[in-house]
């Protein structure tokens, strides 16, 4: 008789403590999902936030519609210092970063806050730089461009739709180092886009164009006369891209991942934090959000929590101290 009364206390024991654990999931789920994209509508912010948008809805991990806030300003600076200063423990928010985010943090461009002050959540994909020339052009390999780059720096005009500390100006100027050429020597013209870049490159106004590989592979697919040199990759990327040599196999040292992912509000719970992150990891095993990845240009780079955390915090380092060579930090 006492066995079964002790029986029956660990089964409601069990039955308790089953009740807590699925109150405790059903509390970190969030009610009012919002991804905040920060800018206009269009563009890398955007589209970081549809395809986890398009991911959650496709594989019904999250069981709330999620609706995307558009909050432009800085190049993302209001939108970290809103979600820091106005919603640090909103459990429901996620904001969209990219490689150019973390850049203008090194910079200082976020104000007070660094890269200490959110919590960093996922990162959902990736993309690369590229050199692109013209299909007939003379230079054939990154080493020809490089060396005509050495030999008269006036002669090489790079192009690329970012002003200077932009991302697009970074991987002209390591691309100048990479040849041995002051960048402050370099010819650099800058766009509006990359669609102008382009333009310009097919005129024969600029020489080389610093863009990214997902949409030198939509040029390429849709006809667009150019080569691509180089992947500023540590390896050659999947696909497509397979068969273009990465700058560190031509011997020159240009390594450029641009990032996409989320953070959080710093003071958000564990609970909702640990939520986020492994309904991500889930999310990012699945076959629908593999499709939306490659459907929206992005490379596999699946991340989250302390390993990303880590990530990047080194990134930030690496971006600060690049920026300080290239003389774009105020004392």
């Amino acid at each position: 008789m006492k066995l079964y009364r002790l029986s029956m206390s660990c089964l409601a024991a069990g039955v308790l403590s089953l009740g807590l654990a699925t109150g405790v999931q059903a509390q970190s789920q969030p009610t009012k999902p919002e991804c905040i994209a920060p800018a206009q509508p269009g563009g890398g912010f955007d589209l970081t936030c549809r395809l986890a948008v398009g991911g959650f809805a496709e594989t019904g991990i999250l069981s709330e519609p999620m609706r995307i806030v558009y909050m432009p300003g800085g190049i993302g600076a209001v939108a970290y210092n809103n979600i820091v200063a106005q919603r640090p423990a909103d459990p429901n928010a996620i904001v969209a970063f990219s490689g150019g985010s973390l850049l203008n943090l090194a910079q200082g461009k976020f104000g007070k806050y660094n890269a200490d002050d959110v919590r960093w959540l996922a990162a959902i994909g990736s993309d690369y730089g590229v050199a692109i020339v013209r299909d007939d052009s003379p230079y054939k390999d990154l080493k020809s461009l490089m060396e005509a780059f050495k030999e008269d720096p006036t002669k090489i005009v790079l192009g690329a739709g970012g002003s200077i500390g932009s991302q697009d100006w970074m991987k002209a100027a390591l691309t100048a180092k990479a040849a041995g050429v002051d960048y402050k020597k370099m010819r650099f013209v800058a766009f509006e886009g990359g669609g102008e870049a382009v333009t310009a490159l097919r005129g024969g106004h600029i020489q080389a164009y610093m863009g990214d590989a997902a949409e030198a592979r939509t040029m390429l697919d849709g006809g667009t006369p150019i080569r691509v040199l180089a992947v500023f990759s540590d390896k050659r990327l999947p696909g497509k891209m397979g068969d273009i040599p990465t700058a560190a196999e031509q011997g020159f040292d240009i390594d450029w991942p641009i990032i996409r992912g989320f953070y959080m509000g710093p003071k958000v719970a564990d609970e909702s934090y640990d939520w986020w992150a492994n309904s991500f990891n889930e999310l990012m095993k699945t076959p629908e959000f593999a499709k939306l990845q490659e459907q929206n240009g992005l490379f596999p780079f699946d991340m989250t929590g302390n390993e990303l955390d880590g990530y990047i915090k080194e990134r930030v380092k690496f971006f600060t101290e690049l920026a300080d060579s290239f003389g774009l930090i105020k004392k």
